[in-house]
């Protein structure tokens, strides 16, 4: 059986989305298959019509249903509205969800809504999340 893991992060950026293909790279290298919002569903552009909206919500939200876990990717000042939603979306679910920081900004973890930081495995860094994630392979 594959595993399947629905990646949640900021996505807005260049390198938001260079990070976000950082976790898919160490997901294809334990066999885990990666969904990836802006890659799967498409990209919100200038423009765009309500229809469009309508589609990426609808295909994200049918990926957050066949997912057996999320990696919530946490960095910024303030964990970014999509994720805080697609978390709790699958937290509802029963899903497990592993939450990566690596934002030198929060080195207390204590930064982070009660809400969040009580419905997730944190991890530090790519190499902790890849320890988190060997277990949902084996």
């Amino acid at each position: 059986m594959v595993v399947k893991a629905y990646v949640a992060g900021p996505l807005f950026t260049p390198g938001e989305r260079s990070y976000l293909g950082e976790v898919d790279k160490i997901c294809k290298e334990l066999g885990i298959q990666a969904y990836l919002p802006h890659r799967d569903a498409g990209l919100l552009v200038e423009g765009a019509t309500a229809d469009a909206t309508a589609h990426i919500f609808e295909k994200d939200k049918e990926a957050l249903q066949y997912a057996d876990i999320i990696i919530a990717v946490l960095n910024g000042v303030m964990v970014d509205d999509g994720t805080a939603w697609e978390m709790g979306y699958a937290y509802a679910q029963g899903k497990p969800i592993i939450g990566l920081i690596e934002d030198t900004r929060l080195k207390i973890l204590t930064n982070l809504n009660a809400m969040i930081l009580n419905s997730v495995q944190l991890t530090r860094s790519l190499e902790e999340l890849k320890k988190a994630l060997i277990k949902y392979t084996e």
